[in-house]
């Protein structure tokens, strides 16, 4: 029989897709904003349909699901070192930030994939509420990454203009989508602040065990 060829299955397409579509906004990013921020929430958007795929194809793959973790992560990264330089007075939020999504998530897939798990969406049912409500609910997490997502973006957008004006003040859309993401991308962080505790308990449960193991 012959072995298929992981790295052409559709979702890890889309991955790769996603992964060019980032270059090319960070690319514009200090030339054309519109451009940027149109191919940073496109490449965004595509992380809905990876996953889709893989359920529909029966082609989830553990290399699918790190390839889907590190363009996220990434992507979020590059666009936060920007947002840093534009927003020098803000530089340290935004490194926390960084350093918190990118620890949390690390460390919350390594233990997953030690327990046993195919990916970081693969967690166990009995544990943290809070993550179990976030990737076992496809709505949550759609909303939750969206609105994080926005929130950076606009960000960025406001930079050069409030855009089409929305409410009198004048208020645009850039700023009126801000206070809307908010509160999602504060709860987001909450979320991965939850990730590094509840990842770090479970790397210590199993040091545990195996040390105990070995008495």
């Amino acid at each position: 029989m012959k072995q298929e060829n992981i790295f052409l299955f559709v979702p890890n397409l889309i991955g790769y897709a996603r992964i060019i579509f980032a270059f090319i906004a960070f690319y514009f990013m200090p030339t054309s904003h519109l451009t940027a921020s149109f191919f940073y929430l496109l490449s965004g958007f595509l992380d809905a349909f990876d996953g889709h795929a893989a359920r529909v194809l029966n082609q989830g793959t553990r290399f699918g699901a790190m390839l889907d973790m590190l363009t996220d992560r990434c992507a979020t990264m590059c666009l936060l070192v920007n947002l840093a330089m534009l927003y020098p007075e803000s530089a340290l939020w935004f490194q926390l930030s960084m350093s918190l999504d990118v620890a949390s998530h690390w460390l919350h897939l390594h233990s997953t994939v030690v327990k046993g798990g195919e990916s970081h969406k693969s967690i166990d049912l009995s544990g943290n509420r809070i993550l179990r409500i976030y990737y076992s609910s496809r709505p949550v997490l759609f909303i939750m990454c969206a609105g994080n997502e926005l929130f950076y973006c606009m960000l960025y957008l406001l930079c050069f203009g409030e855009g089409p004006e929305i409410l009198p003040g004048p208020v645009g859309l850039y700023r009126l989508v801000l206070w809307v993401s908010t509160p999602i991308a504060i709860t987001k962080s909450l979320i991965s602040l939850i990730h590094l505790i509840c990842a770090s308990c479970n790397m210590a449960a199993l040091d545990a065990a195996e040390r105990a193991k070995r008495k």
